[in-house]
């Protein structure tokens, strides 16, 4: 059999340094790149920092200083049990900014971390100077969707369900080399990258990286939460600060092609928020939007960091 990957598995060289960070109890592995105002790039599932790979070195020559964590629970940064809530993910971030000794920071987050960009605007809004989420309705939009689209969003949500059993979904995730990673992968990628050599080295390294020890059930962790917490205090707490309107300027990309959180879903997020607000569809690309039309997103994230 080969060997467990260990957390040097996601300590990928390249134009970045890497680091631990403590901060709201945990220790985090950050990449970082460049120099200038903070742009924090926040990675979603079944991925690690390496997923901004791209946007790492375009926004550092653009002038920023760039920083991708692991995210509680993955790749390199701490696997505790429990802190996988809403709370306490935005008090992880509102604290690595704080760690990194600035006072505020450009958010960018896809998928679950763009689930995580929107709740911070609400829990700990100072800390956000600009939001850019990828591939991530607002979390009521997409909690409506659950309950009238079920023949559309419910549906793409599958896993999202399935995840809500004890064990199993963290055997079935790393079973057979974490074939079922490859799986979403494919299932939510558009065609064009999928077919390139840039996807066949994504789709090693994520795999390989959900086999470190504890990275699959924690992954897991985020999304038991997130359904279980609907029917608890705690969960109608986190709703209700939701609904506060988002206050800094955001843009939205949305990949055409999206399977995971379809684009119908994300469309009205704009309700959410109360200062100026950009959406852009981006043809031809997937769920992983940033990875599929690198250059695109990249542009679109200069552009909106340099902005007031």
């Amino acid at each position: 059999m080969p060997p467990v990957p260990d957390d040097s598995a996601v300590l990928v060289e390249g134009p970045w340094r890497h680091r631990t960070i403590s901060a709201n109890g945990a220790r985090f592995h950050v990449a970082e790149a460049g120099d200038g105002p903070l742009v924090l790039l926040l990675h979603g599932f079944p991925q690690f920092w390496w997923t901004w790979r791209h946007q790492l070195v375009g926004l550092a020559g653009a002038g920023f200083r760039v920083v991708a964590p692991d995210l509680r629970g993955y790749g390199a940064s701490d696997k505790p049990p429990r802190g996988y809530d809403g709370y306490t993910l935005s008090a992880d971030v509102a604290g690595l900014i704080r760690a990194l000794g600035e006072r505020d920071a450009v958010i960018v987050g896809h998928d679950w971390g763009g689930l995580l960009a929107w709740s911070l605007t609400a829990m700990h809004p100072r800390v956000v100077r600009r939001l850019a989420v990828l591939g991530m309705p607002h979390p009521l939009r997409l909690r409506a969707a659950l309950l009238t689209d079920p023949r559309g969003q419910l549906r793409s949500s599958s896993h999202l369900f399935g995840f809500q059993a004890p064990v199993y979904p963290e055997s079935l995730i790393v079973a057979e080399d974490a074939a079922f990673v490859g799986r979403l992968l494919r299932r939510w990628s558009g065609p064009r990258w999928l077919a390139s050599a840039d996807f066949a080295d994504a789709d090693r390294r994520y795999r390989q990286a959900m086999q470190i020890p504890a990275a699959a059930h924690c992954s897991v962790e985020y999304h038991r939460w997130i359904v279980r917490s609907i029917t608890r205090p705690s969960g109608w707490r986190f709703a209700k600060l939701l609904q506060r309107p988002v206050t800094v300027p955001t843009l939205h990309l949305h990949g055409e092609l999206d399977t995971a959180l379809l684009p119908r879903t994300a469309q009205g997020s704009g309700r959410y928020v109360a200062a100026s607000y950009e959406w852009h569809l981006v043809r031809g690309a997937g769920h992983f939007v940033h990875e599929e039309q690198p250059d695109v997103v990249t542009g679109e994230l200069v552009r909106w960091a340099k902005g007031p």
